[in-house]
């Protein structure tokens, strides 16, 4: 791979996730002052990721593994997206943001498969270089954060009042027409199948590898990625919200400490699982879980500020521990005939199924737990990812059996 090839890989990874975290982190804090929303409300904008991810499979198997190049087709999804972000700028009221944000995950999540499309199309050993490229995406949404806090200070309490997080959509509508543009440029990545006969709906939903729950672990391990995202979903929904009501300053541009640590821990990672195992890494990782959110519980701005900082800096346990290793485990089971199908099956059973039903429950809890001038009893709310992850974490312990997998870096 050529030294440009490697710069256009970059800057393309950058401004994907440059995007993503310019708008979602500070989504629940902008529609509850922007638009009045409920919980219930922000927990069903929150799940239109769900949605997209659910969708997502359709799109790249339909579209971009048959007729078009992955470049061009992530090209027109970000121009469309430019516009559906600027809609959602001018957007006054909930009703009508909610078919805009709609629209705009069904779009960009499968984008996030058509980056690494391109990015592996260009690759001779992508197990050595992508992490490499891959790591300027955490980049793009470590600046997104700092932008908001330190820069513009669009999530400061006089920001906040002043309606300003309404800019984070401006922000990112020309971000994404920056990537629109740009991707006309990269390198050709043809279809990888030519468009003859129907598409393959088994092949498109991951249902090839179905074949798999013949497996035990796999069976418990597939239900216990599903009910994991329940409590990530909390982190999610809940936690810039939590963090703007209680007072912390700069509250956007601390959670960057959750992608920083990601890129620490993905260092981490091939040492842990080849020395410990995929049963214990797994089990540290939904442990982090029950910390985070204990430690959310009963932190405050004051004295036990450090609490909340260490709770979001556990985000790259929390994710790459669990969601990485997932990936090893399941591509080791999967073997060479149903690698893309499996991997297909566990994105729509965590980002799809998952959090659908984690944004579902937390929406419901936060509303319960809201005091009448509008704040939440936020101690309890955390109380019950943290206990929701040690119940999962104590029936993932007694229910899968220790197997050695192998990690090829």
């Amino acid at each position: 791979m050529s030294v440009l090839v490697r710069v256009q890989l970059c800057f393309m990874m950058f401004l994907e996730f440059f995007i993503w975290g310019g708008w979602f982190v500070t989504l629940g804090t902008f529609l509850n002052a922007n638009l009045n929303a409920s919980d219930n409300d922000i927990a069903l904008a929150f799940s239109t990721q769900s949605w997209g991810a659910i969708l997502a499979p359709f799109i790249i198997g339909i579209i971009a593994d048959k007729y078009f190049n992955a470049e061009r087709i992530l090209g027109v999804l970000h121009l469309i997206g430019a516009g559906l972000l600027y809609a959602m700028y001018g957007v006054e009221d909930f009703g009508m943001f909610y078919p805009l944000v709609l629209g705009y995950m069904v779009i960009y999540m499968p984008t996030l498969a058509l980056v690494n499309s391109v990015s592996f199309n260009q690759m001779k050993n992508p197990a050595k270089e992508f992490s490499m490229v891959r790591v300027f995406g955490t980049l793009g949404w470590v600046l997104a954060g700092i932008m908001i806090s330190y820069f513009f200070h669009w999530d400061a309490k006089s920001g906040i009042a002043q309606g300003l997080l309404k800019n984070t959509f401006l922000m990112t509508a020309i971000a994404s027409i920056v990537l629109g543009v740009f991707s006309f440029t990269l390198p050709g990545t043809p279809p990888r199948h030519k468009s003859s006969g129907k598409p393959k709906i088994r092949e498109i939903l991951g249902l090839d590898a179905l074949s798999l729950f013949k497996d035990r672990n796999f069976i418990i391990f597939f239900i216990s990625s599903i009910l994991i995202c329940i409590p990530l979903a909390f982190y999610y929904q809940n936690a810039n919200p939590f963090l703007v009501e209680i007072g912390m300053d700069n509250p956007t541009g601390k959670m960057t400490l959750g992608q920083i640590s990601e890129i620490l821990f993905m260092l981490l990672l091939p040492y842990f699982f080849t020395k410990f195992g995929f049963k214990k890494t797994i089990m540290v990782a939904m442990l982090a879980w029950v910390i985070r959110y204990t430690l959310f519980a009963y932190g405050n701005v004051g004295e036990y500020g450090f609490m909340l900082l260490i709770g979001i800096a556990l985000h790259g346990i929390c994710y790459d521990f669990f969601f990485v290793s997932g990936q090893i485990y399941t591509d080791s089971k999967a073997g060479e005939k149903f690698k893309s199908s499996a991997q297909g099956l566990i994105t729509l059973a965590t980002y799809g199924l998952g959090m659908l039903i984690g944004f579902w429950i937390a929406g419901i809890i936060s509303n319960h737990y809201m005091a009448m001038d509008g704040s939440h009893f936020w101690n309890i709310i955390w109380l019950y990812p943290s206990g929701f992850a040690l119940l999962v974490l104590i029936l993932f312990t007694i229910f899968f059996k220790n197997e050695k997998i192998d990690y090829n870096t």
